[in-house]
């Protein structure tokens, strides 16, 4: 095509001319539609009441009267009558005309019935002076308004073409690409395209992913240098899948991807495949393949691919998602499909990968599986890194600090943290970010808002004290308790207060270590008891999670007496994996195997309790008096920790660490 020759529908046309607005014809067909319904051609005429006639005949103003339609008297007025002012209002009203033809003026009386209005008209004429004492004859009618007859059949009709003319161009405008205004572009991707340069992400700005950006660095590099691999005759994988658990940067890492490579990026969800007419998300797939093609060397990047990923067969509602169904055909037919070598690399992200079908996991379609989890110590210091420098933070700011304090945060929950922390510094009007607006962060992350405007009984702070001072106790006897940072009884989001752990990232846990967790949890419900001789309702979400841990132990982890070395997860007994993989005997065992565990590990709390009564007391007074105790508070009251916990240490403490043995291991 020459360069003379360009497409007025293309976006990328530069021509000024304006786009013609077809919503400005449907609006002026229904402002001509209404406008001739209400409308009318002749004058109305002055509608009056009874008395009005009645005056006007015995005066001997009425020159002739039509009934039309045998419901309305048309009152016409002698000439010399028109002239005295009682008639003014339809001296002065407008004439109606039709084809140039004046029309008189007159007055509308609405009858009931033309008998009665025969009686009527005879007994007012018969009050007529003697010389006009001839009765008025009224003439009759019918008229039939053809405009508005007319346009009751069409207006309907021209409504509903404007309607469905309307949803089609807005159906065809959410097909995607050019020319959307055509409900021929449904079938259309919805892709975003991303151009070369467009997208500034690199791998310089995703921190804590080092492995998983190794494995893609490889795809990075085909798409730069494809004559490397593909002369020595190796082949890229076609496709890469980006497994993990929300926030942890899997969609980070695909625009560094095409960030680093600078090719054409296709971004779209799995959602924007799923349709309510048939055949369109096969057709969405086809077009979205067929422009990357075009593109190519390009990546296509799917987002949460298991809204169209999800393994086929396994919905009990057949028939259902039958074009979910469809539109996975097809992606899996594009993937398999098109050539190796042309340049052309599908990324997707999902954090179920479970339930997607087999056959999109094969080599040849998803080449390979990236996990990606939750970061570590090392990984969370990189990504603290990389938020601090977008934020104002006092000296005292320690980083490794900061990673120690936040296991199990994801990407995402960092930054929501850096965040917090400047919004918190923000209220103060302080200059700078310091180390207790980041320690508040963290409490209003994991704990929820704090709410002081809640006033307990006194009654009800003592037992929430000795609550909250019976999982502090607790975790300072055990060993293998994570290590204890604080206690407070200050009320944050649901809970009347809490006490925050530094849980050690252990990559193995003991049975041991999974009970004396759970003592912990079990502490507040224990002291309750103890002191009290009751119990209340704080300790609901401490039970919780002490029976998923029970039945954890018994069902997946094998550590029961009775059922050991068993595994009864994830293993599908039907045809829709709805039924149990064990007997109605065996489950009973579970239930007496989760509960014995509890009852023993509740009765192995209280005695720790009962050990150090006057440890929890004190505790629990003071908590009573400042309402946030930390560490050394508890050393205070308790002493020094019995037990030594090995911390975990910083990145740089690693690092120095090695070094010091390198050097070590060279001169010896």
């Amino acid at each position: 095509m020459s360069k003379d020759n360009k497409n007025p529908f293309s976006p990328n046309n530069n021509s000024k001319r304006p786009e013609f607005n077809f919503s400005w014809i449907y609006i002026l067909v229904a402002v001509t539609f209404l406008g001739l319904t209400f409308f009318s051609w002749e004058n109305p005429g002055k509608e009056i009441a009874y008395r009005n006639l009645q005056e006007y005949i015995t005066k001997g103003h009425v020159d002739s009267i039509d009934i039309v339609n045998r419901n309305v008297a048309r009152v016409y007025i002698k000439p010399d009558s028109l002239k005295q002012g009682m008639h003014f209002s339809i001296q002065k009203a407008p004439k109606g005309f039709l084809f140039g033809e004046e029309k008189p003026v007159y007055y509308v009386f609405k009858i009931g019935t033309v008998e009665q209005f025969n009686r009527d008209l005879d007994k007012l004429s018969a009050n007529l002076p003697d010389a006009d004492q001839v009765r008025i004859k009224p003439h009759y009618k019918e008229e039939v308004n053809w405009v508005r007859e007319a346009i009751s059949w069409l207006l309907p009709i021209v409504l509903m073409v404007s309607i469905t003319m309307f949803l089609f161009r807005k159906m065809g405008a959410g097909g995607g690409g050019s020319g959307g205004s055509s409900i021929f572009n449904v079938g259309r991707s919805k892709a975003s395209l991303i151009d070369k340069g467009a997208i500034a992400v690199t791998f310089n700005d995703v921190a804590g992913l080092e492995e998983a950006k190794e494995e893609i660095k490889e795809i990075v590099d085909f798409l730069k240098s494809p004559d490397k691999y593909t002369n020595l005759g190796a082949k890229i994988p076609r496709g890469a899948l980006l497994v993990g658990p929300p926030g942890t940067g899997k969609t980070l890492l695909a625009k560094a991807v095409a960030g680093e490579a600078n090719v054409p990026f296709f971004s779209l969800s799995g959602s924007d495949f799923v349709e309510m007419f048939v055949g369109v998300g096969a057709a969405r797939v086809r077009d979205l393949f067929a422009q990357a093609k075009e593109k190519a060397p390009a990546i296509i990047f799917i987002d949460e691919i298991d809204a169209i990923g999800r393994a086929r067969g396994k919905n009990p509602m057949q028939g259902s998602n039958d074009e979910r169904e469809n539109t996975l055909n097809q992606l899996l037919t594009e993937m398999d499909g098109f050539g190796t070598n042309n340049g052309v690399i599908v990324l997707a992200a999902t954090n179920r990968a479970d339930i997607l079908d087999k056959a999109l996991l094969r080599p040849g379609r998803f080449d390979r599986e990236i996990n990606i989890d939750l970061p570590q110590l090392k990984g969370r210091v990189e990504i603290f890194n990389v938020y601090l420098k977008k934020i104002k933070i006092d000296d005292s700011v320690e980083v490794d600090f900061l990673a120690r304090q936040t296991p199990g945060f994801s990407g995402a929950d960092i930054a929501n943290l850096c965040n917090e922390a400047a919004l918190m510094a923000a209220r103060k009007d302080q200059k700078t970010i310091q180390k207790q607006d980041f320690l508040d962060a963290i409490d209003r992350v994991i704990g929820g808002l704090e709410n002081r405007s809640k006033v307990y009984p006194a009654s009800t702070r003592k037992v929430i004290a000795f609550h909250e001072a019976g999982h502090a106790l607790v975790s300072w006897f055990l060993e293998h308790a994570s290590e204890f940072v604080k206690v407070t009884i200050v009320p944050r989001g649901r809970a009347e207060g809490y006490a925050a752990y530094l849980p050690q990232e252990n990559l193995l846990n003991t049975r041991e270590h999974l009970k004396q967790q759970m003592c912990v949890t079990l502490g507040g419900r224990a002291a309750e008891e103890l002191v009290f001789s009751e119990v209340s309702t704080g300790a609901w979400d401490d039970l919780r999670k002490v029976t998923g841990s029970a039945y954890s132990m018994v069902k997946s982890l094998g550590m029961s007496a009775r059922l050991p070395n068993l595994n009864y997860d994830g293993l599908d007994s039907g045809e829709y994996g709805y039924g149990k993989p064990y007997s109605e005997h065996t489950a009973r065992i579970i239930d007496e195997e989760a509960a014995a565990i509890i009852s023993e590990l509740y009765a192995k709390t209280k005695e720790i309790i009962k050990a150090h009564m006057p440890f929890l007391e004190s505790i629990a007074q003071r908590l009573l008096e400042k309402e946030v105790l930390f560490k050394e508070d508890m050393e205070e009251i308790c002493g020094a920790r019995p037990f030594i916990q090995e911390e975990a240490t910083s990145y740089v403490q690693q690092k120095m660490t090695k070094a010091a043995n390198s050097v070590s291991t060279t001169n010896e």
